[in-house]
């Protein structure tokens, strides 16, 4: 959250019956343009697909996490070439999408997890990465380096020499971070979504401290532990929420990992922000969901469930097949000061949106 701990926010759904999920609509603009605008009520958004201008000399490849820092600037991760050491895979942009910088060549093949954390007067990068990398670290937002760690061996959860063999390898003695989640003593949650399936707490000098989750079939454990946030919404009780992606839900914990309930009814839900007393939920099933401050979905924005996952085939591969105002796979979103989302999908071709919050 904004308040001395990151610049990402969390938005609500509404439930598939009440919320008035409406098809997208076009708005007349200026010159005889046409804006798509999707959602309804409190929660209507101008479509900017493919908003973030990337210069000729570099590409995207999968993108997979964004986050906003204190001037507004957006920084877009994607996994990145592992046989292209010289290209980075952070980009910088702007408010009107225009290129600023980009860095984190290290990351290339990997990249992964991006929050956005103030710790006193400045601002710093959280990266993590996966595959061949596996690896988290702390960076200045120019993508200088503070510090870099690798798999917590202390934690006991890990394959001999986890830390040091940089070669990709899946299971649950490997360490694949996905997300970050910032604590109020300065600590962090560092989920291991594709590895161990654990959430690792480490205190503000990032040493690891302690675990809990762990693979299994759901109620304090997971398939798939990919997005972590702590929810700080006004009126509620400050906890941990964890996207377990592959069992479709979202799981809440006390602020010392104690299991306390299940959300179901989402589509591979991948991380999560919030905003105000809004939380966002990108679902790679073709959607993002916005919760109300008693989690009730209220609206389901871009919703295209049911053509990507059922009726048409190498969607994702094909931009011909995108339609505007739907989403493919959002793998990532997050919202700005003014609550703008923006969207970053798991294509091949990778593809930033932005909405432009209209009411």
């Amino acid at each position: 959250m904004r308040n001395n701990i990151t610049r990402r926010r969390l938005l609500t759904t509404t439930t598939a019956a009440g919320a008035g999920i409406s098809m997208p609509q076009l708005l007349l603009g200026q010159k005889g343009s046409q804006s798509v605008i999707i959602g309804k009520g409190k929660h209507r958004f101008e479509v900017q697909h493919d908003w973030a201008k990337l210069p000729d000399k570099y590409s995207w490849q999968t993108t997979h996490n964004v986050a906003v820092d204190a001037k507004g600037l957006l920084y877009v991760i994607h996994e990145g070439h592992a046989n292209k050491k010289d290209h980075p895979s952070i980009f910088v942009f702007d408010q009107k999408g225009e290129f600023i910088r980009a860095f984190g060549n290290q990351f290339q093949g990997g990249g992964h997890g991006i929050e956005v954390r103030t710790e006193g007067k400045d601002q710093f990068l959280y990266v993590c990465s996966y595959q061949q990398v596996k690896s988290f670290a702390k960076m200045t937002l120019k993508g200088e380096t503070v510090w870099e760690k690798y798999a917590p061996m202390e934690s006991g959860v890990y394959r001999k020499d986890e830390d040091t063999v940089r070669v990709k390898r899946w299971g649950r003695d490997a360490f694949m971070p996905t997300n970050f989640a910032f604590l109020d003593d300065g600590g962090f949650l560092l989920a291991d979504g594709y590895g161990s399936f654990y959430i690792h707490r480490y205190d503000k000098d990032a040493n690891w401290v302690s675990k809990f989750g762990g693979p299994g079939g759901g109620k304090g454990k997971f398939n798939t532990p990919h997005g972590i946030w702590i929810d700080r919404r006004p009126g509620r009780k400050q906890q941990i929420v964890v996207c377990d992606r592959a069992h479709h839900t979202l799981q809440y914990f006390t602020m010392e990992g104690k299991y306390v309930e299940t959300l179901p009814g989402y589509g591979l839900p991948a991380n999560i922000d919030s905003w105000k007393n809004l939380l966002l939920v990108p679902e790679l099933h073709a959607r993002v969901t916005l919760l109300n401050d008693k989690n009730e979905v209220v609206a389901r924005l871009g919703d295209d469930v049911e053509r990507v996952t059922k009726k048409v085939k190498g969607v994702r591969n094909d931009s011909k097949k995108w339609l505007p105002g739907k989403f493919v796979h959002p793998h990532d979103a997050c919202f700005d000061d003014d609550g703008n989302i923006f969207v970053a999908e798991w294509v091949s071709t990778g593809r930033v949106t932005r909405l432009r919050r209209l009411s």
